[in-house]
């Protein structure tokens, strides 16, 4: 009986490890770096006049950034070639400030606007441009590996309104549920 027990303890223990073995596989595959179904990241694409703040003036609901306002990222190089991101917002149910920073790569060329970005050690979510001011990269439409993540981004907190338009109407062709895109205010100082 004694080894029966120890029998069955091994195999519960050997059917656990493969358990969280598939489980991490499967987390780690379903971090997808690839652009949505159907959809290109633009090009050409200049990371250097990329490089810098961008504000978030929308964005498609999600928890890492849920309840957040006055949300920016700045993008710096590093001397390895993978961008800094940090991310930031005012964390209105707490009165407080909240930052992330990550890392991005290049998913392929650098002259093709897809990255991927990680903020949690070896798992990478794509960062896809979509549509951006090629002339003075003064906005960008940016999805992640899926249409549940879309991002309108621009240099100054306030976008003019022929261009919102303009990226909602763009994106909606594209699939994107834009009724349900999240208009971020921003009204604090940056700190």
């Amino acid at each position: 009986m004694k080894m029966l027990t120890s029998v069955s303890s091994a195999l519960s223990r050997i059917f656990l490890g493969a358990l969280l073995v598939a489980g991490l596989a499967i987390s780690v595959t379903s971090c997808s770096t690839a652009p949505p179904e159907g959809l290109t990241s633009v090009t050409p694409f200049d990371v250097n006049r990329y490089l810098g703040k961008w504000y978030e003036i929308a964005r498609l609901d999600h928890s890492f950034e849920r309840g957040l306002t006055d949300v920016s990222a700045t993008y710096s190089l590093k001397s390895d070639g993978s961008l800094e991101v940090i991310n930031r917002g005012f964390n209105t149910k707490k009165d407080e400030w909240k930052s992330a920073t990550g890392r991005a790569l290049f998913t392929g060329s650098q002259n093709q606007g897809s990255l991927k970005v990680s903020f949690f050690g070896p798992f990478y979510g794509g960062y896809h441009i979509l549509a951006l001011d090629q002339a003075n990269y003064q906005w960008a439409l940016v999805a992640g590996p899926d249409r549940d993540y879309l991002w309108i981004l621009a240099r100054s907190k306030v976008l003019a309104p022929a261009i919102r338009e303009q990226l909602v109407a763009e994106a909606k062709k594209m699939g994107f549920a834009t009724d349900k895109l999240i208009w971020v205010e921003h009204t604090r100082t940056d700190h």
